[in-house]
């Protein structure tokens, strides 16, 4: 049967900020992921996205910042970050989706193991506390005496302190007798309440699970898949009693039947956008992958696993986004491959302060003069803004003040400044 081709486009010329400008303007109903070559693109493009298109629902999957093979374990503010954008994902409660390549490259676990260990405590609701405290332990809370981090809890008497994975601030719980009175948010320095909520969203602690059917997954397959003695090995010995070592990330495929890559996740109709040199970005993480395999494999007291199992291959990578409508986003057309439409966008000539001459304006004065363009100058904050109008006033300049990026758009101003 063969395979329906779905749409593809290439679009080039883009300088400065207009790629994010451009990302913005092609959401259209669809959900639209992008993969970009770097960690940074992403944020940048989250950042200037949200001010070209403040309506838009944004998120960003970040990575777990650590070395492939690294034994140690992401920062539990990125792992709870990823658990919310995953389930943002899956509850299809984005407009567009920012992936690094790297990030993309790494397999994760199934949306079920999300969806089976979130639930939810509403105001006003019934509570039975020996469930709850079963449901924590099953999702991978831990039980500590004072809540300072995204995966504990905390029970007193008749409150509990909870601090959701995904979730900015902690929340206590009031209860009256099995009712739940009140939740609210609290600072965790000075353990003062904050402001109230209706109710709370708990993610899983983690990206595998932690409970005994699992460990006894994950114990059956270490012994399939690794030769000697597994008594021996000290990373074996933790899950066997239930402690999550550091860097048990790398062994996620030992937890779940199947493993997911982030093309699972993906809703359809969605639109994945390659930014920049994914390709090369891509070689360049797998080339990395392999190399500290080949170093670190030899270690009797932490086998691992191949790149492969763990890791898309760049193959596999490109196979999958045959799956969606894809659209290619690059500075420049290449040399080998022209693009579908050239978006009409160039670099801004050189238009610094001169601080020398006579009228250290005189290159912005005469863009707005012959450029023939409506123009707006943004300043990093309100009080640079003030300066910067201060010193176009000096020289004869009139920026109109303007509030955002849609302001400027409606408005029929020539010259105009914002934040």
């Amino acid at each position: 049967m063969q395979r329906e081709m779905l749409p593809r486009k290439r679009y080039t010329g883009l300088a400065g900020s207009s790629d994010a400008l451009a990302l913005a303007r092609l959401v259209t109903g669809g959900a639209l992921t992008v993969v970009s070559a770097s960690a940074q693109d992403a944020h940048r493009l989250a950042e200037e996205m949200a001010w070209f298109a403040p309506q838009l629902r944004i998120c960003v999957l970040p990575d777990w910042e650590t070395l492939p093979y690294d034994n140690f374990s992401p920062h539990p503010d990125l792992v709870s970050d990823r658990l919310a954008t995953l389930y943002r994902i899956q509850s299809r409660d984005f407009d567009v989706l920012l992936v690094p390549a790297q990030t993309a490259m790494y397999r994760l676990c199934p949306g079920a193991h999300i969806a089976a260990h979130t639930f939810f405590l509403e105001r006003g609701k019934r509570l039975d506390e020996p469930a709850m405290r079963s449901q924590l332990v099953l999702a991978g809370y831990n039980h500590v005496t004072q809540v300072v981090a995204p995966g504990e809890y905390c029970v007193r008497g008749g409150l509990i302190d909870l601090y959701p994975m995904g979730s900015a601030l902690p929340y206590r719980i009031e209860l009256d007798d099995d009712v739940i009175d009140t939740i609210r948010t609290f600072d965790i320095d000075s353990q003062r309440t904050l402001y109230a909520v209706s109710d709370v969203r708990l993610l899983p602690a983690r990206e595998f699970p932690l409970d005994e059917a699992a460990r006894v997954k994950f114990r059956s397959r270490w012994r399939e898949r690794f030769e000697g003695d597994p008594s021996k090995s000290a990373l074996y010995r933790d899950i066997s009693s239930g402690v999550a070592p550091s860097g048990i990330e790398y062994y996620l495929p030992l937890f779940f039947d199947s493993v997911a890559t982030i093309f699972d996740y993906l809703p359809q109709p969605a639109t994945v956008v390659l930014h920049q040199d994914v390709a090369g970005a891509i070689d360049a993480f797998w080339r990395e992958a392999s190399s500290r395999y080949r170093l670190l494999r030899g270690d009797p007291d932490r086998p691992l696993l191949p790149p492969a199992e763990i890791f898309l291959s760049a193959e596999d990578f490109f196979v999958r986004t045959r799956d969606f409508a894809r659209i290619d986003l690059a500075t420049r057309p290449s040399a080998d491959e022209a693009a579908d439409e050239f978006l009409a966008s160039e670099p801004l000539p050189p238009l610094a302060v001169d601080r020398r001459a006579n009228d250290p304006l005189a290159a912005l004065r005469a863009f707005l003069a012959n450029a023939n363009l409506r123009v707006l100058v943004a300043a990093e904050s309100p009080g640079r803004r003030e300066t910067m109008s201060n010193y176009f006033a000096e020289y004869r300049l009139h920026p109109v003040p303007c509030a955002s990026f849609e302001a400027f758009l409606q408005s029929s101003e020539r010259f105009q400044l914002a934040v």
